[in-house]
C-alpha cells in the first residue's frame, strides 16, 4: 500500500508536469494572436478581403503576416489550426483534479465545518458545476445581452463573483479557489472547442464549396476569444493559489477572488492597448498595485488565517493515531516540524504555517501523514534544508508509523 503513495505522488507530478506544459503551450499562443491582432495595419496595398498585416523578426528571419477577417477568396494548401494546445490543457488540468482533488476528497476538497457531505456528492458537485457554468455563459453570450459588450462583462463578472462565494460555502478554501480556475478554465477551453473551431470549420466547408462565408461566425470567434484573453491571467492565479494560503485561506476568500478577477482586467488592458499602439496606459499598474495590497491586507484582517478550518478526523485517518508506531512519530514530528506547522510559528522570519498546515494535535498529524511520509520520510524535501537537524533514525520512524498503518501485515 504505501509503493501506491510513492506511484500515486509521481503519477501527480507527472501530469502536472504535462499540465504546464500544455497550458505554457495554449497560454503562449493565445497571447500571441492576441498581441498579432491589436498590431495590424491597415494599408492600401492589401488583397481584397483582408483586415490588415504586420512584419515581424523573429529568429533571424522576416515574417510578414496578413490577416482575413472572414476569410480568403480560396482555400489555402496549408492551414494550421490552433486548438490543440486548449484540449491538451482542458484534459490534463481535469486528469490533475482527479488525482489529487477526487482521490482525496477527505483531505483536499471537504471540509466538514463548511458541507458535510460524502466523498461521491462532492466530487458530483465538482463536476457539476463545472458543466453548469458554461451553459449558463454560452447561454448569456447567445442572449440578447450578448450584442452589448461590456454590460455581457458585467454581468460574467457579477456571475464569476458569486461563483467564488459559492464555492467557498462547498469546499475547503484550497478547493474553492482552485475550482474558481477550473470553472474558468472549462469555460475557456469549451469556447474553443465548442464555438471558435466549429465556427472556423463553418467559414472552410463554405471555402471548399466555393461559397461567401457569413461574417457573424468570425464575430462570434473574436467574442469568446477576447473573453478567454481577459480570463487567463486569473486563472493562472488560482491554479497557482494551492500554494500560498494568505490567498485561499481567509475569511475573505471569496472578495480576494474578486478583486483577481479586476486585477486580470487591467493588466490585460495595459498589454492589450500597448499592442494596439494606443499609448501605455501607466494608471492601470497603479490600479493593480492598489488592487494587490487591498488582497494583501484582507488576507490578514483576521488575526489567525481562517484558512481550512480543522474537520473532524477522517476515519480513515483513525489509522494513523491509534498505530503503535504513532505516539515515536508524533515525537518527531512536534521535535522537528511544529515549530513552523504551528498556528503560531516559533521559527525566526515565519509568521503564518507554511501552506497552512499546522501539525501540533494529532488529528493534523493524522490527517498529514501521507506528505510528512513522502516528505520527510521517505525523501529528504522537509525539512528544508534539513534545517532542524533530523536524523536519518527519525526519518525511519515517520517512515515505519506510515507503512505500518496502511500496510500493517507487511510491517509485522
Amino acid at each position: 500500500m504505501y509503493e501506491y503513495a510513492i506511484a500515486w505522488e509521481w503519477l501527480a507530478f507527472a501530469v502536472r508536469w504535462l499540465h504546464v506544459v500544455t497550458a505554457i503551450a495554449w497560454i503562449g499562443s493565445s497571447f500571441y494572436f492576441i498581441a498579432l491582432d491589436l498590431g495590424l495595419v491597415k494599408r492600401p496595398h492589401l488583397p481584397p478581403g483582408a483586415y490588415g498585416e504586420e512584419w515581424q523578426v523573429h529568429g533571424g528571419g522576416f515574417y510578414h503576416i496578413q490577416k482575413y477577417l472572414v476569410a480568403p477568396a480560396s482555400m489555402p494548401e496549408h492551414l494550421t489550426w490552433f486548438k490543440w494546445e486548449s484540449y491538451a490543457t482542458w484534459l490534463s488540468g481535469f486528469a490533475l483534479l482527479c488525482v489529487v482533488y477526487y482521490s482525496g476528497a477527505d483531505l483536499f476538497l471537504i471540509d466538514r465545518h463548511v458541507l458535510d457531505v460524502s466523498q461521491p456528492v462532492a466530487i458530483a458537485l465538482s463536476i457539476a458545476s463545472l458543466a453548469l457554468g458554461w451553459i449558463v455563459y454560452d447561454l448569456l453570450c447567445k442572449s440578447p445581452l450578448g450584442k452589448n459588450l461590456w454590460g455581457l462583462m458585467l454581468v460574467l463578472y457579477v456571475a464569476l463573483v458569486a461563483m467564488a462565494w459559492g464555492y467557498t460555502q462547498i469546499f475547503t478554501g484550497r478547493a474553492a479557489f482552485l475550482h474558481l480556475g477550473a470553472f474558468t478554465a472549462t469555460i475557456m477551453s469549451a469556447n474553443v472547442f465548442m464555438i471558435i473551431i466549429p465556427n472556423q470549420k463553418i467559414v472552410v466547408a463554405d471555402l471548399i464549396a466555393g461559397r461567401t462565408p457569413d461574417p457573424k461566425y468570425g464575430f462570434i470567434a473574436k467574442q469568446r476569444s477576447l473573453h478567454n484573453n481577459y480570463l487567463t491571467l486569473p486563472v493562472i492565479f488560482f491554479m497557482l493559489s494551492n500554494h500560498y494560503p494568505l490567498a485561499f485561506g481567509t475569511a475573505f476568500n471569496w472578495i480576494i477572488a474578486a478583486l483577481v478577477f479586476l486585477m486580470g482586467v487591467t493588466i490585460r488592458h495595459w498589454f492589450n492597448t500597448t499592442h494596439a499602439r494606443k499609448g501605455r496606459p501607466t494608471w492601470t499598474w497603479i490600479a493593480t498595485l492598489v488592487l494587490f495590497i487591498l488582497i494583501m491586507w484582507l488576507s490578514t484582517v483576521p488575526k489567525v488565517l481562517t484558512g481550512e478550518k480543522q474537520a473532524a478526523l477522517p476515519a480513515m485517518s483513525q489509522k494513523f493515531v491509534t498505530n503503535a508506531h504513532f505516539p515515536a512519530a508524533k515525537d518527531v514530528v512536534q521535535s522537528r516540524c511544529s515549530m513552523c506547522h504551528a498556528a503560531e510559528p516559533v521559527w525566526e522570519g515565519i509568521v503564518r504555517p507554511p501552506k497552512g498546515v499546522k501539525l501540533e494535535e494529532d488529528a493534523e498529524i493524522a490527517i498529514h501523514a501521507r506528505e510528512i511520509y513522502l516528505q520527510a520520510g521517505r525523501s529528504h524535501a522537509m525539512p528544508p534544508g534539513n534545517v532542524t537537524d533530523i536524523t536519518p533514525r527519525e526519518r525511519q520512524v515517520l517512515t515505519a508509523w506510515f507503512e505500518s498503518a496502511v500496510s500493517p501485515e507487511k510491517t509485522q
